[in-house]
């Protein structure tokens, strides 16, 4: 599994060292763009220790926050990341359900399929945004903290008390105490950091797509921690003030005489 994580990485990093500046100048933002706000969806890669009861899983993501200037943003988000159990998270419940729940008929099979789970991460960050933009293309580093709230459930089984404990059993949320099970929880949350870069493409102002890859991480409480990889694929786009374009258009009809000035001004 750590090999799996190494080349995972590796390949995220090959792609995004494929370099964004393919246009010679950057593009300059105007102080119109006010508003920032960003939608997607994609895949997202556990890693160890998550990997090891969980498997590649959808997820979205939807923010919006204020631009501080030409390169500087604040983005609030809310992320959604589903965690399928694999088969270490699920036969150690799928023994103790065959005990307790024998198949009718010997004829039948006990299968993972027996069992009905769900297992899902939902998170609320605040996030800083560092953007440069080019004619067409773009990148941008992003980072931050905030809640992460991981729940999963077992629907049509409940681990008896005194059952031994083993990681698996930590995983759906049950505690122990001298090597059994005493309680449930479900749900468990903590605080979080989360890192990532993306690329961008499209025009310089308004609608862009953009595909970013970012690393979160969050303690659960002591129990297995949450670490995924996801990648997304969007839309971004900045939102003007019509404060900012009654104030700009004036200055275009003053100071747009030269090249550069008139192509600023035509994107107003």
């Amino acid at each position: 599994m750590v090999r799996n994580n190494l080349i995972i990485v590796g390949l995220v990093g090959a792609f995004f060292a494929i370099p964004a500046h393919a246009d010679d100048g950057q593009a300059t933002e105007s102080h119109l763009s006010a508003v920032n706000m960003h939608i997607g969806g994609g895949i997202g890669v556990p890693m160890d220790p998550t990997g090891n009861f969980a498997g590649v899983g959808g997820t979205f993501q939807v923010g919006a926050g204020p631009n501080l200037g030409n390169h500087h943003s604040i983005v609030g988000e809310f992320m959604w990341h589903g965690l399928p159990p694999n088969r270490n998270a699920l036969l150690p419940v799928l023994n103790a359900f065959c005990l307790l729940n024998p198949p009718a008929s010997p004829n039948l099979p006990c299968s993972v399929a027996s069992i009905s789970a769900t297992d899902n991460v939902y998170a609320l960050t605040a996030n800083y945004m560092y953007r440069r933009e080019g004619k067409r293309f773009g990148y941008y580093l992003i980072g931050g903290g905030g809640w992460y709230y991981r729940h999963a459930e077992l629907k049509n089984f409940a681990v008896p008390p005194s059952t031994p404990c083993v990681p698996a059993r930590g995983w759906w949320g049950y505690a122990c105490q001298n090597g059994s099970v005493v309680l449930a929880s479900t749900g468990i949350s903590s605080g979080g950091v989360n890192g990532g870069v993306g690329i961008t493409a499209g025009q310089a102002f308004g609608l862009k797509f953009y595909i970013e890859a970012r690393y979160h991480y969050s303690p659960q409480g002591g129990r297995v921690s949450t670490q995924v990889l996801p990648v997304t694929m969007g839309i971004r786009c900045a939102i003007a003030s019509l404060q900012g374009l009654q104030n700009t258009r004036p200055q275009c009809l003053s100071q747009g005489r030269s090249p550069r000035h008139k192509q600023a001004c035509r994107q107003v």
